[in-house]
């Protein structure tokens, strides 16, 4: 039997991210889906379960296996919904059928956005140095990425929003920030993320604004 992680991170950031992005998704009714609309809700309940038991319960190498897999499960569904999305809107816009609007347009754009930027966070953090109870118990593997933090702070480990800031800023301004990938596995993923980022906002949320201002 392997032996339990001495510390578990705080999971409540993680939880709060996930029901933002549930609750921006049902306040975008008009969004083009991938799923079926129970669908989200389905995936957030089976991460937010295992994430739960690991403060309330024992047993903690067995609820963060169970995490372990519903977050790759996740960052698979999620990134082949968002990919499906982003295909069919874009397809779309060249066809010009007309059977999608402006509004339609403009909200996808934004669920495939935020989808994005917290489907890398969360790889980002699950990925970084071994996970997070080997950053937290200080059995880190080696660095993914290297934070400004650490340089004369001994103590300091990432925890999630330090990869949600790393995930929005990709998503942003299309380039590292602050903190700099250093592994072929991170600057693979940031490629990935900066490569569905510009798609979205340049081509599909701008089109959707010049067909409202039209």
């Amino acid at each position: 039997m392997r032996p339990q992680p001495e510390h578990i991170e705080p999971r409540w950031p993680v939880v709060l991210a996930i029901l933002a992005v549930l609750a921006l998704l049902v306040l975008l009714p008009t969004r083009v889906r991938a799923f079926p609309s129970w669908v989200p809700f389905a995936v957030a309940v089976s991460m937010i379960v295992p994430m739960g038991a690991l403060s309330l319960a024992g047993a903690k190498d067995f609820w963060l296996s169970i995490e372990r897999m519903t977050t790759l499960a996740f960052f698979v569904a999620a990134g082949f919904g968002t990919a499906y999305n982003l295909e069919y809107l874009l397809a779309e816009m060249v066809r010009r059928s007309g059977e999608i609007s402006g509004l339609q347009l403009l909200t996808s754009s934004i669920a495939v956005w935020v989808s994005n930027v917290l489907i890398f966070s969360l790889a980002y953090w699950r990925t970084d140095r071994g996970g997070p109870e080997a950053r937290a118990s200080d059995t880190v593997g080696k660095a993914d990425w290297l934070f400004p933090q650490e340089q004369g702070h001994l103590n300091w480990r990432p925890t999630f929003v330090d990869y949600l800031f790393i995930a929005f800023c990709t998503a942003t301004a299309f380039s590292p920030t602050e903190a700099l990938p250093v592994s072929p596995r991170a600057k693979l993923l940031m490629m990935l993320e900066s490569v569905i980022s510009p798609v979205t906002i340049v081509a599909v949320a701008a089109r959707a604004i010049n067909i409202l201002g039209a």
